[in-house]
């Protein structure tokens, strides 16, 4: 990149460096913050093909498949190499076409390619075979030398997970469960869940230890309100409600002869609404597995 970015004028050279910095730094936890500063290298140089490749995989990561496609082919035009092939063929799998992603699968390129990409390729290839519905063709397809292979490799763990998880699909459980094992084994970096799909097939489940919520505590579903909250706080109250809190101001108009007799209460009727916040994440076998995620 140091000598890509060397065709650039300096003080141009240095600001373009700085958001790809940026852009590798908050690619795996904040792709969406990553994508916005490759955007902007982008901008400052779209003739570096680093730039290109970078914001390929910024919108890669935030699931902007068509845009990573389009980078990643000009990087290819531009550098001539093959190696981001199985990425290309996974961006097609994320724009719901799998047949395309089998078809680069079996190109001349995949020759081209060094061992751990032609492991990524059987990876993206399995995944496009399970889109099609072949649960049984995905787990010929991850067969192969490498699987069998005791040595381990930065890519070993992925693929024995991939295969377990192919496994599980054709209700292979306990094969399931050897190479989940396997693929703990090889997972020195943490890129798998395979333990907590081991605990999963073993019917463990995780309780939080350092949960410090009160038992005295009242049900937010039997108060109306979340455990804790105290009648002197401030209560909101909901639209489905206004006609409630309407009818309460003119009882009290109406009894305020008799407002010594009478206890006040406080945030009555009050309604709190949680949202959920949810969570998306599109399946890849190219990409590191998740809990949940199909391959």
């Amino acid at each position: 990149m140091r000598q890509e970015l060397m065709s650039l004028p300096k003080t141009l050279a240095d600001d373009v460096a700085r958001n790809l910095v940026m852009v590798a730094r908050l690619l795996d936890e904040e792709p969406e913050q990553a994508y916005a500063y490759s955007r902007i290298a982008l901008r400052l140089a779209s003739r570096v093909a680093a730039v290109r490749e970078a914001a390929g995989f910024a919108s890669y990561a935030s699931e902007r498949y068509a845009e990573a496609l389009a980078e990643f082919r000009a990087t290819r035009r531009m550098t001539g190499t093959v190696d981001l092939w199985p990425v290309m063929a996974d961006c097609e799998r994320g724009l719901g076409r799998p047949e395309r992603a089998l078809e680069m699968a079996g190109a001349p390129e995949v020759h081209k390619l060094d061992k751990a990409g032609q492991v990524e390729m059987r990876l993206v290839a399995a995944g496009a075979r399970q889109d099609l519905g072949q649960a049984e063709a995905a787990v010929v397809t991850l067969q192969s030398s490498e699987l069998a292979s005791s040595a381990v490799h930065p890519w070993t763990a992925r693929l024995r997970y991939a295969y377990a998880d192919a496994l599980l699909a054709v209700d292979r459980e306990s094969e399931a469960r050897e190479w989940f094992a396997k693929a703990l084994e090889a997972d020195q970096n943490g890129t798998t869940d395979a333990s907590d799909r081991l605990a999963q097939l073993d019917g463990v489940e995780f309780v939080d230890a350092f949960d410090d919520t009160d038992e005295t505590d009242e049900p937010e579903a039997a108060t109306g309100r979340p455990s804790g909250t105290k009648d002197s706080d401030t209560a909101v109250v909901t639209d489905d409600d206004e006609g409630a809190a309407g009818d309460e101001d003119e009882d009290e108009g109406e009894d305020i002869a008799d407002e010594d007799d009478t206890e006040e209460t406080d945030g009555k009727d009050a309604d709190l609404t949680d949202e959920a916040d949810p969570a998306s994440f599109l399946d890849s076998p190219f990409r590191e597995p998740a809990p949940g995620d199909k391959d």
